[in-house]
């Protein structure tokens, strides 16, 4: 085999090599966020500060390596953390024990023993590696309040009953929140996400708005184009196929 051929066997070797070990980080992430909303869920957290988590979670292993830094500390961490960037506050008490019951259902809570002061230490100490990894840029907006302004035109487009026998609004919510499984939530700009989520749902119940002269996407967000949706969409419905690989 000349030289040439056994550089490009290399090459392609190596990048299936990366392509499988994408794919495994990829399913990786999406369990340890389905982590944070369970977990968030549990400690009632509002849907920001959880969006929040997710957030921090994926923008700190943007830069940062899974063979280095273990995923659910880090998720622990960016539950706590963002409790305080969203002014909800939790214990490390309530994050510990819930999330401690996430892993070992049947078992109680754990004893205020040396285990649990050291994993305490332990998400506090990481809590401050996300900040420094972020540069303690923590403050996110988030798209929900463009879904809402988005909902509240669409509805004035379509006929009244029409919106109340389909739940274009519900889906569009539990859409976007799905989005936060994947890095397409820091990949995009909110506007464009929000926008995406309520398109994907009004598609999903084949809900067919009045044209005229524009969509009725362009005249909400003008600046967003359709290749960008398509795009957006398309990144989604990947979530959900992964979602049917980490069951």
């Amino acid at each position: 085999m000349s030289t040439q051929a056994s550089t490009t066997v290399a090459a392609n070797e190596a990048r299936g090599r990366r392509s499988a070990e994408d794919v495994e980080n990829s399913k990786t992430h999406f369990r340890v966020c389905r982590f944070i909303i369970e977990t968030g869920v549990k400690l009632g957290m509002r849907s920001v500060p959880m969006a929040t988590a997710c957030v921090l979670y994926h923008r700190f292993f943007q830069s940062a390596s899974l063979q280095v830094y273990e995923p659910y500390l880090v998720a622990m961490s960016a539950i706590y953390l963002a409790g305080k960037v969203e002014e909800q506050h939790l214990r490390t008490r309530d994050i510990i024990n819930v999330c401690h019951r996430y892993f070992h259902p049947d078992s109680e809570a754990l004893e205020l023993d040396g285990k649990f002061w050291e994993l305490r230490d332990s998400i506090v100490q990481c809590e401050l590696l996300i900040l420094r990894q972020l540069n303690f840029q923590v403050s996110f907006e988030h798209p929900h309040r463009y879904l809402l302004h988005y909902l509240l035109s669409v509805r004035s487009l379509m006929n009244r009953h029409a919106w109340s026998r389909t739940p274009i609004a519900e889906t569009a919510l539990a859409v976007l929140k799905d989005s936060y499984h994947g890095s397409v939530c820091v990949r995009h700009n909110p506007q464009h996400l929000a926008l995406t989520s309520l398109y994907l749902a009004l598609q999903t119940y084949g809900v067919e708005l009045p044209r005229g002269e524009r969509e009725w996407w362009q005249v909400v967000c003008a600046e967003i184009t359709k290749a960008q949706i398509e795009t957006i969409m398309s990144e989604l419905l990947q979530l959900y196929d992964m979602e049917a690989k980490c069951t």
